[in-house]
């Protein structure tokens, strides 16, 4: 039986071809182990979806390894966390204008009894300690953001290439690292969201944190479609705009694990 072409069977045409068509180009967006690890991701995308019918594909990797997903062109949007590496892709013209989205902090967890001695609020006393006593410490070595802020650190002790014999680079993401770390009872350097996600802590303790300079700071760019014209670069912004947004900043502060907050919202605009 033929049914009648109605206006109201034409608006739903078009409905569900716009929802299929949203279904089968989500934006791809380059970000961090740290992010997605944390489980912020799951609780965040979902809530922008529904304001925004925008599907979102996350690619999780070292901060340096999404921002070359970025100069490539692989991906519409970044959410990463190292400033200067941020600032540099929107000076060469890879990204548009960089936001500040939310930040937390660094700190150094290790073994409960402390062997270096490293327990305290100082991060460059504490590797300088660590390299003293050839303690074990893994690196991620992956030019995350992770990393950078942990070589960033090292420049500020006495001896930055002191490391000792205990240092070692995984070359992998926060999970991965945390985990040899908790396996070998070595200490490591880890954003918090992960670390209040993390389930194998075994021995871990957090032994240094509350130095001003262990802040971490997240940003979000849009690919720049100047360069990469097949970006799905208007719908990257709606989640830049969203984000930004006091619901996405809202939102963003309501992700808790054990009732702690894991990431704390600052956009500026």
């Amino acid at each position: 039986m033929k049914l009648p072409f109605t206006p109201w069977l034409a608006l739903a045409f078009s409905l569900l071809a716009a929802s299929t068509a949203a279904q089968a180009e989500p934006i791809v967006m380059a970000s961090t182990t740290s992010t997605e690890q944390s489980g912020l991701f799951a609780h965040l995308l979902p809530a922008f979806t529904r304001a925004a019918g925008v599907e979102v594909k996350v690619v999780a990797l070292g901060t340096g390894q999404a921002s070359d997903m970025g100069r490539r062109g692989d991906a519409d949007v970044l959410f990463v966390h190292d400033q200067v590496a941020e600032e540099k892709i929107v000076a060469e013209g890879f990204a548009l204008k960089r936001f500040a989205v939310m930040y937390n902090d660094f700190v150094l967890v290790g073994p409960a009894a402390d062997p270096a001695k490293t327990r305290g609020k100082d991060i460059a006393a504490a590797l300088a300690k660590l390299g003293a006593a050839n303690a074990a410490f893994v690196s991620r070595g992956d030019k995350s953001g992770t990393h950078a802020a942990e070589l960033r650190f090292w420049t500020l002790t006495p001896m930055p290439e002191a490391r000792g014999t205990g240092y070692k680079e995984c070359g992998c993401g926060m999970g991965p690292a945390l985990n040899m770390a908790s396996a070998t009872g070595a200490y490591v350097l880890t954003d918090r969201g992960t670390w209040l996600s993390f389930k194998n802590r075994g021995d871990l303790q957090v032994l240094v944190e509350g130095d001003s300079r262990l802040f971490n700071q997240y940003g979000v760019m849009v690919v720049n479609p100047a360069r990469h014209p097949h970006t799905k670069a208007a719908d990257a912004q709606k989640f830049v705009d969203w984000v930004t947004s006091a619901p996405g900043q809202a939102t963003i502060a309501a992700y808790k694990i054990d009732g702690q907050q894991l990431f704390f919202p600052n956009a500026a605009k």
